[in-house]
């Protein structure tokens, strides 16, 4: 009789998952690098790794929708003679007309006036939807210098100076061929349908002391009426928002690898920069070192989803969030009625990222103009302003369940960890402890 082994069952490497495997083939086959869309995909430390405190015995709670918790914040204070003021601290983030169509970018100016709050332009300068549906527009001055002038710079109501973005801090942005349509061409005085890449850095300077100079130079220009606004990339946060501070910036933008982008390449969004929740404390302790917390507005973006999120951002110390990927899904992004579309694509609803191939079946992320045609921007634009409008309840909700009159009373004794990591990258204790790891030497 012949003895056999039993079988043992096929086991998978953690390391070669399947998605490895199927990079390497796909690497292997085509000698080039992936390119997609939107943020860091991999699980990160993040808000859900926090609970929120609410009041019992030993703190007072307030009354839901009869006492009062104020949601406003105004940007800009340090220096701008007219500082932003905004009904709720959920802006909209920059997302460029380009990587979206004409009718997305008017609807984000839509949703975001009818919940009072700001939209951003983008690489690739502004456009007259945007413009004329946004009560308070904040223009972006990038590297690229695409459709940049001086004449927009002046109708907009804050600069925000591009350094940085989460997704590829030290990296530009990419436009391919296939997007660029006469329209986006004219507006970025270059050849319609020739792959674009974005500088990774500004041309005119090269350091902190240079900033400055452009930051005095961009207040001539508006005659220091505008907010100036400087965004970076979560790659090391203390040091960059102590620099911008120190250039002068108004208000400083920090962005998490979570936060999205139109087109990079995979390796770079998944491996470079830090976690939005990594990077808010280092930026808070900045502003307090140099005495500048509130005095200084922070705004951080990256994976921000709902009202929890944006009440623990807030506890720990920044003035508003700014959303982009979730502010396209509420436009319509990746919409299960489009799945056969999608699958089509050889994806699927809630994984559709190939953005830079201006094919989305949403009409969101192309410059196709028959897939342009799906998006209402009306429509969309209500749903925007929906979605805004939960969010600052849910905020508010939590906010009176700890005892707080606003949203900005929120602060890092109402929050507590569930796991190590993210104690010591929020600064709070693991809950059960008054345990906050890496203070007093532990």
């Amino acid at each position: 009789m012949t003895y056999r082994n039993p079988p043992t069952t096929p086991r998978r490497s953690a390391t070669f998952d399947d998605y490895t495997l199927s990079e390497i083939r796909r690497a292997a086959a085509t000698g080039i690098y992936d390119i997609r869309g939107g943020g860091a995909k991999r699980k990160l430390p993040h808000f859900d790794d926090l609970l929120v405190l609410g009041a019992s015995i030993s703190r007072y709670p307030l009354e839901g929708y009869r006492e009062r918790c104020d949601t406003n914040v105004v940007l800009g204070s340090r220096h701008a003679k007219k500082p932003i003021e905004l009904k709720i601290p959920i802006t909209i983030a920059g997302m460029s007309f380009g990587s979206l169509s004409g009718p997305a970018k008017e609807a984000l100016g839509r949703g975001a006036t009818l919940a009072g709050t700001s939209t951003t332009t983008g690489d690739g300068g502004m456009t007259e939807e945007e413009r004329g549906h946004s009560k308070t527009l904040v223009y972006q001055y990038l590297p690229s210098r695409y459709g940049m002038n001086p004449r927009d710079l002046r109708r907009a109501d804050a600069i925000e100076v591009v350094v940085g973005q989460g997704a590829k801090p030290g990296g530009g942005g990419m436009l391919l061929g296939q997007k660029i349509s006469d329209r986006v061409a004219e507006m970025r005085t270059l050849p319609k349908g020739i792959d674009q890449r974005s500088a990774s850095r500004h041309p005119d300077w090269t350091g902190p002391d240079d900033l400055e100079i452009k930051i005095l130079e961009l207040r001539e220009i508006t005659d220091w009426e505008k907010p100036i606004y400087v965004k970076v990339g979560g790659a090391r946060p203390y040091y960059d928002t102590a620099l911008a501070v120190k250039a002068g910036a108004d208000v400083v933008v920090v962005d998490g690898m979570q936060g999205g982008t139109a087109a990079t390449q995979e390796v770079f969004i998944e491996n470079v920069g830090q976690p939005t929740l990594a990077c808010i404390r280092p930026a808070v302790q900045a502003l307090q070192d140099l005495g500048m917390h509130r005095k200084v507005q922070l705004i951080v973006s990256g994976g921000i989803r709902n009202g929890a999120d944006v009440a623990k951002a807030l506890a720990l110390g920044v003035d508003a969030v700014s959303i982009g990927t979730a502010a396209l899904v509420a436009l319509g992004d990746n919409d299960p009625r489009w799945e056969a579309e999608y699958n089509e694509l050889g994806t699927t609803a809630g994984a559709y990222d190939d953005w830079h191939e201006g094919r989305d079946p949403a009409g969101i992320t192309t410059q196709d103009p028959e897939l342009m045609k799906r998006v209402d921007p009306i429509a969309a634009g209500r749903r925007l302003a929906n979605y805004l409008k939960v969010m600052t309840l849910e905020a508010q909700t939590i906010a009176r369940a700890c005892g707080k009159n606003s949203l900005h009373n929120l602060e890092p004794e109402d929050l507590v960890a569930l796991t190590i990591e993210a104690a010591a990258m929020a600064g709070v204790p693991l809950a059960g402890t008054n345990w906050i790891p890496g203070q007093n030497g532990f």
